[in-house]
């Protein structure tokens, strides 16, 4: 039988973010449970084309989910059970924030049969992220992870972020310090760079100043140099590998097992199907995204926006663009067995090139190097035929 995996976006907040440009924002309760009606109702109405499927992961994304009633999570979890043959030992995972659950709605969460939990932290440092303008305060954080292992959580996430405004080595390490004498210890961690987007009040504070950077590599005023956000990466890395996780992808560190099953969907190109505003889905190579307007959204019955079906040298691309995420690289016999040409025949001067300056490796698979995970952008984007 075929697997998928399922996404379910949920896209309200507390508060926007002042770095964020994901499709999300702020609505009152009503708006909340209209839009979530709707949701419910398409993913119900979406099953009979995933009959042949057995879903092996599920991702309640945002947005910030747990700002909904977590009634309604309990809904999306009845809603998918009813419509789709769930794998029963399937991850399901949903992204939370502190301050925005309690101890009653882990616990019904866990009750609903989620799993796993994503937090979004980002920073141990009050004034980072009052910066950032996160609702929350590291207290409570510590007060959410403390009632998600009393709800029965065991594989959780955290989020932080490097990068920042006037962040420090020596102040980003003390976050990644905290995290260890967590006790239970995370089983995963997402260490994301900040990155300075157009549409954000983050861009409108520092985007000259990025741009500034990126031309001369001169350090600026606010934000940390080239360099510095490179000795964040290493710092991570050295920090989390002695404490026993190991990098699986370019940003994602977890204990060995508990690497996040959903992401790695994604990039290996597996089946998944998206549901919500702006969702997104691949299925059997064809691409197709949902509306990102609200109100078309909810009052549209057909929610697809756009529907692309993909060439081969748009899948061999993609094959290449994501795997190479993955610290293991992608193998040469999938590729060959996906495509009828072997990985040489089309990509064999790219390979040679970046193994020349030491950037990938080649044997049965095609990886990053340690030097080459720190400009992944580059190796990643000669891949785009």
């Amino acid at each position: 039988m075929k697997t998928l995996s399922i996404y379910v976006h949920i896209p309200f907040c507390v508060k926007k973010c002042n770095y964020c440009d994901f499709l999300s924002g702020v609505a009152d309760r009503q708006k909340q449970e209209e839009y979530m009606q709707v949701l419910l109702k398409e993913i119900a109405m979406e099953s009979v084309k995933y009959k042949d499927y057995c879903v092996m992961s599920v991702y309640i994304g945002g947005g910030t989910p747990s700002v909904v009633l977590p009634e309604r999570i309990r809904d999306v979890m009845e809603t998918v059970r009813a419509s789709y043959l769930l794998d029963k030992d399937a991850e399901i995972s949903i992204e939370v924030n502190p301050g925005t659950v309690d101890r009653e709605a882990l616990s019904l969460y866990r009750e609903a049969g989620i799993n796993r939990l994503s937090i979004g932290l980002q920073s141990t440092d009050d004034g980072e992220l009052q910066l950032l303008g996160r609702v929350h305060t590291y207290e409570d954080f510590l007060e959410t992870y403390k009632y998600a292992w009393e709800a029965g959580f065991t594989n959780i996430n955290i989020d932080i972020m490097t990068a920042l405004p006037g962040q420090t080595l020596d102040n980003y390490g003390e976050t990644l310090k905290r995290m260890l004498v967590l006790r239970p210890r995370p089983s995963h961690f997402s260490a994301y760079g900040l990155i300075v987007e157009e549409g954000t009040p983050f861009y409108e504070l520092y985007g000259r100043e990025k741009a500034e950077m990126e031309r001369t590599g001169d350090k600026q005023e606010h934000l940390p140099s080239e360099e510095e956000e490179c000795k964040m990466y290493e710092l991570t890395r050295q920090i989390l590998q002695t404490a026993g996780y190991q990098r699986y992808e370019i940003s994602n560190y977890s204990f060995p097992g508990w690497e996040c099953k959903h992401n790695l969907v994604y990039w290996k190109r597996g089946n998944y199907a998206g549901f919500g505003l702006g969702a997104s889905s691949l299925v059997e190579n064809t691409r197709f995204r949902n509306v990102s307007n609200l109100k078309e959204y909810c009052e549209r019955d057909c929610k697809v926006a756009e529907e692309i079906f993909l060439s081969p040298k748009e899948q061999m691309e993609e094959f290449m663009f994501l795997g190479l995420r993955m610290v293991q690289g992608v193998q040469k016999e999938v590729f060959q067995k996906e495509f009828g040409v072997t990985m040489d025949e089309v990509y064999g001067n790219v390979i040679g090139e970046n193994v020349k300056k030491g950037l990938l490796t080649d044997g049965a698979s095609v990886a990053l190097t340690e030097k080459g995970l720190d400009v992944a952008n580059f190796v990643m984007a000669q891949f785009l035929l």
